[in-house]
């Protein structure tokens, strides 16, 4: 779907209608309007949204920004309803081949206004505004006002069928209707201009309108972050929105729904219409049994605007078809039985339960008037006073308990569908209410539709789904505010890094024993240190069924190599059965080199025919993994590589790897070492005499680019009196530390010892290198200490070996060094006397080509000028 168009026109489409909903609400609001004498209660309620937003200018701009969304929501699905003939009559398009003012319009001229969509009262009204016998209200334009009592009229009658896209009479949303929606170039007009029938033949362009109209205030933001700005629950929905390439969904669904299927009937025909369905390694036999289509239930947790539940309805009802069920209640059933959907962002949810309807709609008709809603939950905050909770309480069981389970739902517009329901306490609570009684009370009815509310949110988040299928939102610990932070490390302290990780944990949570959990996420949590818990959970509890290692540019709408991703089915593994899952092969394929959407299309399809390892395609089992320090997800190894770190030693048996000096501020504590005057600096001494020297500055090792054996010596540190100015700044900075500066200025003690060092972060391959004594060392320079000369020169010959590379390449495939994964490194034992004259040859040669240059302190004179003179002297 080429997609700039639809971005150009919501972007467009959002800036008209703030301008356009802001003059309303202006007019609407102003003493003596024509709406307060004739609608008051309507303006009374847009008032009190007005306060309850905060009032004044913020209270304003809130209800201006949701009125004009849903604007947007109901102009957009009015003209994808019309392209597809399920209006009847274009509510918002021209009649076909026409172009001009829209088809019900045009028909209003004529004297025809459907009964069943319009009052009488108000087709009298139009009536007469066409005919110029009912006057506009002043300022106002006959045409434009009978259009715009045409178009409420039909957004109430669509409610009876989808009341989450459009509003019951009396919304307040009504006053705010544009003005100017039959102007040529207006939203509407661009509405179907770009909106075309090819367009609106896939619901998909339902998502990406949504993602492109809330693109700029994703974009403020992430400028908030920044700032050191924190997401709370207004920002969450906008920063964490990112709409799913329909290719990867196929392949998360296909896997995990289809799956599913074509295990239980292996002779199915639907594996003819799966192009992404990677089929097992081995043979299963031990995996969730289902006879019958209606017994699959699925849940995306984080729907967003709908497309993993759209593709899942066609999946399923291939199956349903299959199994002979009659066509006309397939798409009731798939919405009544099959799919759920929950999501905090009330725009969102709209639009993914419209297009489900539209789904349905596709494939019966008369489906929009049978009014069956999809099960889209748009979880919202819920929360008691002191005495509805007395009100409440059984009396007989944990009060605390219960009183927590009340208010579950107090911040479910930024904790969402992590939020986890208690079976036990839904059903206490649901059986509590069936005996209480409002007998009337208007307070006591209003706690009990609070107390219902709370269990049906609270039904839809409990575990038993078939499959869990989700492209979970992404947002670091960094970007949540103190109230998410909180919740984070109390609810999911192996995922607290990140909200995607705590999603991993509650997908396979929501998912029922042998469930699947499909998702698209980051791939930092595969090899990186901090989900190491996670990695080791998840193999302990799961097995990885199928994973497509997608890499960077996954995403053809993310330009660059900004987020690498991976996207993989998870299997719940009875306790039972998890000695036998340990062992069990899932499927990878690695299309990380693909360099656009269609070049990893193109891999994976190769992938799947070949099922070459040439061309990406491995089978991995969670042993295989859990025999790597770390337990990282490195499928792509062979067994004999793995085979590798089944040593009971490590580098860090024979070898003391450690981290150094953080000096907080390093444009005032370092310096290129030909900044200072030279006679200030000390160079090759110890500790001890560095510090009765008292001297200022100091050799510093900070890492540096790509250099193996001996260099990168062009930093100094000021380590006067053993570091007093630093470790000073170190106790200011961090009051917390209460003097303990060792947390910052890290292995003392091992400063200006000779080691074998490397850097940190790099952009391939790690390069080792001897440092002689004299040296503080970084946190970028991380470093190994030996208690002997012959010993760092084995380690360098170990650890610059293209061995050495592959098996940290399996450690740490981010190509972040860390001093636990080379220190976990399984080494190779004696080496011989012959090698390590080698390599002492080569860190001589490298020491000799380093002084060559004027920048190092090492240098006397360039080769070039001896060779000259050499020539001269003849």
């Amino acid at each position: 779907m080429e997609t700039a168009p639809l971005k150009s026109f919501a972007t467009s489409a959002r800036t008209e209608l703030l301008r356009e909903v802001g003059a309303r609400l202006t007019s609407v609001l102003a003493p003596g309007s024509s709406e307060r004498v004739e609608r008051p209660s309507i303006v009374a309620s847009l008032e009190d949204a007005i306060t309850e937003a905060g009032g004044g200018e913020a209270g304003r701009k809130h209800v201006i920004d949701r009125a004009a969304y849903m604007w947007f929501n109901r102009i957009v699905a009015l003209r994808f309803m019309d392209a597809n003939g399920y209006t009847g009559i274009g509510v918002v398009s021209p009649a076909t081949d026409q172009v001009g003012q829209p088809e019900v319009l045009a028909v209003a001229k004529r004297g025809q206004i459907d009964g069943e969509v319009v009052r009488p009262a108000e087709a009298a009204t139009i009536f007469g505004l066409l005919s110029g016998t009912v006057l506009p209200s002043p300022g106002g334009e006959a045409q434009a006002e009978a259009y715009a009592l045409l178009l409420t009229s039909y957004c109430r009658f669509w409610n009876r069928a989808m009341p989450s896209m459009f509003e019951a009479e009396g919304d307040f949303s009504e006053l705010l209707i544009p003005g100017n929606l039959l102007a040529e170039g207006s939203v509407l007009d661009r509405a179907c201009s770009v909106l075309s029938a090819e367009v609106c033949e896939d619901v998909e362009v339902i998502g990406w309108l949504y993602q492109f109209y809330i693109s700029e205030r994703k974009d403020e933001v992430f400028a908030g972050f920044k700032k050191n700005e924190k997401a709370g629950a207004e920002e969450i929905p906008a920063a964490t929105q990112l709409f799913t390439p329909h290719w990867i969904v196929r392949y998360l669904a296909e896997n995990s729904i289809g799956r599913l299927w074509m295990l239980n009937h292996p002779n199915s025909t639907l594996i003819e219409r799966m192009d992404y369905y990677i089929e097992p390694v081995d043979e299963e036999n031990d995996f969730l049994r289902i006879d019958s289509p209606e017994e699959i239930t699925v849940i995306d947790p984080a729907c967003g605007s709908g497309h993993m539940l759209t593709y899942a309805f066609d999946l399923l009802y291939a199956i349903y078809e299959e199994e002979g069920y009659a066509p006309s209640s397939i798409p009731t059933l798939i919405l009544e039985k099959n799919l759920r959907g929950t999501e905090i962002d009330q725009r969102a949810g709209a639009l993914a339960s419209f297009a489900l309807s539209m789904k349905a709609a596709s494939k019966r008709k008369r489906f929009l008037k049978e009014a069956v809603a999809p099960r889209i939950q748009v979880l919202e905050p819920i929360v008691f006073r002191p005495d509805e909770l007395d009100f409440l309480a059984s009396g007989a069981g944990d009060r605390e308990a219960e009183e927590a389970f009340w208010n579950m739902f107090e911040h479910a517009d930024t904790f969402g569908s992590l939020i986890q329901a208690d079976p036990s306490m839904v059903a206490s609570a649901s059986l509590r209410l069936r005996m209480l009684d409002g007998a009337g009370d208007m307070l006591v009815e209003e706690t009990l539709d609070k107390a219902k509310r709370v269990i049906t949110q609270a039904e839809y988040l409990l575990p038993g789904y078939s499959v869990v299928i989700a492209n979970p939102p992404y947002m670091g610990s960094k970007q949540m505010n103190d109230l998410l932070s909180r919740f984070m490390k109390e609810t999911f302290p192996e995922g607290k890094s990140d909200l995607f990780a705590a999603f991993i944990e509650r997908c396979t949570r929501l998912a029922g024993p042998q469930g699947l959990s499909a998702m698209i996420t980051m791939q930092s949590w595969m090899f990186l240190s901090s989900f190491e818990k996670l990695r080791r959970t998840m193999l302990r509890k799961q097995w990885i069924v199928s994973m497509l290692h997608l890499g960077t540019r996954a995403f053809d709408s993310i330009g660059g190599e900004v987020v690498s991703s991976t996207a993989f089915v998870i299997e719940n593994v009875q306790s039972l059965g998890r000695t036998a899952a340990s062992a069990r092969r899932g499927s990878f394929v690695r299309i990380v080199d693909g360099k656009s959407e269609a070049e990893k299309i193109t891999m994976l399809d190769r992938a799947r025919h070949t099922r070459e390892a040439e061309d990406g395609f491995h089978g991995a089992s969670p042993e295989d993994f859990a025999v790597i320090p770390g337990s990282p997800i490195v499928y792509w190894l062979s067994e004999k590589m793995r085979a590798t770190f089944r040593s009971e030693r490590s580098l860090r048996d024979i070898a003391d790897p450690k981290q150094g000096l953080a000096t907080t501020d390093n444009k005032r504590f370092t310096r290129l070492w030909w900044e200072p005057s030279h006679r200030a600096i000390g160079f090759g001494l110890s500790r001890a005499s560095a510090l009765r020297s008292g001297l200022r500055w100091f050799p510093y090792n900070k890492g540096g680019s790509f250099r193996r054996w001996y260099g990168n010596h062009e930093h100094v540190v000021n380590w006067q009196s053993d570091g007093c100015e630093i470790k000073a700044e170190i106790a200011r900075r961090y009051p917390y530390l209460n003097g303990n500066v060792d947390w910052v200025a890290k292995n003392q003690d091992s400063y200006f010892s000779p080691s074998v060092s490397w850097s940190k972060i790099s952009s391939g391959a790690p390069a080792f290198r001897a440092y002689p004594p004299g040296f503080v060392f970084d946190v970028a320079g991380t470093s190994m200490f030996t208690e002997s000369r012959r010993e760092r020169i084995a380690l360098l010959a170990f650890a610059n070996s293209q061995l050495a590379f592959e098996q940290l390449s399996a450690l740490a495939p981010t190509l972040n060094f860390e001093v636990g994964q080379v220190a976990s490194l399984p080494p190779i034992e004696g080496v011989s006397n012959e090698m390590i004259d080698r390599v002492a040859t080569l860190v001589t040669s490298s020491q000799e080509d380093w002084d060559s240059f004027e920048t190092s302190w090492g240098f006397t004179l360039n080769p070039i000028v001896i060779v000259a003179k050499s020539e001269a002297l003849g």
